[in-house]
């Protein structure tokens, strides 16, 4: 299986370091690092069942809206989007509905994981319709719990569930599911993913032909009409993306799609900006830069102490 790996703050030997792992943190929430390595623990075990044939991407963030999809896996059966949680206890996944099993009683939970993973899967198919690709089948939803300590009863969910002993049955019936693609294409399709294609241009229009008699009328065919539509491109809209995600994910950012249409549109007035640089150091928030300099200071004190004790010792 090839693995593209897109996670952000991570250096080319796959580590983060105690910096970016505290801007990870601040960015995307308290749960960022620890869905990081609930992934590894997936992703090495879907590593070992599926061979050629199948395409992993992890972390990759949509272009021009900052959705982050954990992990997108292409195969001959199609494309999935994968949700990890590390999360223990006792769950219900019914319907759309995600909850807690407290004592017997199922209460909703304060996140529904479920709906999570339906928008994200929604947002990889709408962000491939805009690259103009056209799915066999539809992108489904999977949600696995990556710690053996969690239990989860499903009444007819509303995505794929699997837990932590049920991974290896999980990568088996993708391996084992009728192919819609070929190899080759499947590498293609992680191409387009990472990195989409820009809009054709449009052509300059023809020359005008000449009028036709309203006695002499020539409709256009219905055939022609859906090809010609078919073969015009489709703008990235970022504000159909109008739903919420998950707490701590990061907000939307349609300044770009705004942009483009200043650039295509001059008559568009472009209102001044306010200098987003001022109050930050080195290129971080105050609170970005107190909270590395508290890390700093228990560094020093931590080394200090080691100093102490050798230099006792000797």
């Amino acid at each position: 299986m090839k693995i593209i790996d897109k996670t952000p703050f991570q250096d080319a030997a796959g580590n983060i370091s105690i910096s970016g792992r505290a801007q990870g943190t601040l960015k995307y929430g308290l749960k960022w690092f620890s869905e990081l390595e609930s992934q590894k623990v997936v992703i090495a075990q879907l590593d070992r069942t599926l061979e050629k044939g199948f395409v992993l991407i992890r972390n990759f963030t949509l272009p021009n809206i900052e959705v982050v999809i954990p992990i997108i896996l292409i195969g001959p059966g199609g494309i999935s989007v994968i949700h990890v949680t590390p999360l223990k206890g006792q769950f219900e996944a019914k319907g759309d509905q995600w909850n807690n099993i407290n004592y017997g009683l199922s209460q909703p939970a304060n996140i529904n994981l479920i709906d999570i993973v339906i928008k994200r899967a929604r947002a990889l198919q709408k962000y491939l319709a805009t690259q103009k690709i056209n799915l066999p089948t539809p992108v489904e939803p999977v949600l696995i719990a990556s710690d053996p300590g969690a239990h989860i009863d499903s009444l007819r969910p509303a995505v794929r569930v699997v837990m932590s002993d049920a991974i290896k049955q999980f990568a088996g019936s993708l391996a084992q599911a009728n192919p819609v693609w070929r190899s080759e294409s499947i590498y293609d399709l992680a191409d387009r993913i990472i990195e989409p294609r820009k809009p054709e241009e449009p052509k300059p229009a023809a020359s005008a032909p000449p009028a036709v008699r309203k006695t002499d009328p020539q409709p256009v065919s219905r055939a022609k009409a859906i090809f010609d539509a078919s073969d015009s491109a489709q703008t990235f809209n970022p504000s159909e993306f109008d739903f919420a995600f998950e707490e701590g994910d990061p907000p939307f950012a349609p300044e770009p799609a705004l942009q483009n249409m200043r650039e295509t549109n001059p008559s568009i007035q472009q209102h001044p900006k306010t200098d987003s640089s001022k109050g930050k150091i080195l290129g971080l928030t105050n609170r970005q830069a107190i909270l590395l300099a508290g890390m700093f200071i228990i560094e020093c004190c931590v080394i200090a102490g080691f100093g102490i004790v050798i230099y006792l010792n000797m």
